[in-house]
């Protein structure tokens, strides 16, 4: 009698698992994008290239409030990314750069915004779509030499936005 009760307790065990993973609710998406290439700098973080925090295990995971210019989102654990002396490796460019996004959330796509020095030098509409896996832009540099670019991939359903800081030396 022990071993029939001990089938039935496991068979209704072995029935009840699917219902609970449907039942269960789904955790949330922790990451989101970043640009990869050139490296950003939360790019250099996860490849470790240059010595950073918790960002190196959560490079797609800057994310701010919209209108923000600088690398780090205001996500005080990520605030590394806005050092600039912290020996980020500059990418030798020429004046027209392809920046490749990676997105492991994608949400529907305002725009994608890039800036230099505080100034917008190209805004690419996203259309309100969600993007592909991948995503690559051309944008001309206002200047020749070493600039950072800040690269931001405003959301078109929320008030946030993803940043990600890219050092180029453009010929």
């Amino acid at each position: 009698m022990k071993i029939g009760r001990r089938v039935a307790a496991s068979m209704a065990g072995v029935l009840a698992a699917p219902l609970l993973v449907v039942a269960l609710p789904s955790g949330t998406a922790s990451a989101h994008g970043y640009i990869s290439s050139p490296p950003s700098r939360q790019a250099q973080c996860a490849a470790k290239t240059v010595s950073c925090g918790d960002i190196t295990w959560e490079p797609q995971s800057v994310e701010g409030p919209k209108g923000l210019q600088n690398c780090h989102g205001d996500v005080g654990r990520f605030s590394e990314l806005s050092n600039d002396n912290k020996g980020w490796k500059v990418s030798g460019t020429g004046r027209t750069v392809t920046f490749n996004w990676v997105f492991t959330a994608r949400h529907k796509t305002s725009n994608y915004d890039y800036y230099v020095n505080g100034r917008k030098i190209a805004s690419i509409t996203g259309n309100n779509q969600q993007p592909p896996a991948t995503v690559q832009h051309q944008v001309t540099l206002p200047n020749s030499g070493r600039q950072k670019v800040l690269a931001v991939w405003n959301i078109a359903d929320t008030t946030n936005a993803f940043y990600s800081c890219i050092d180029v030396n453009a010929s």
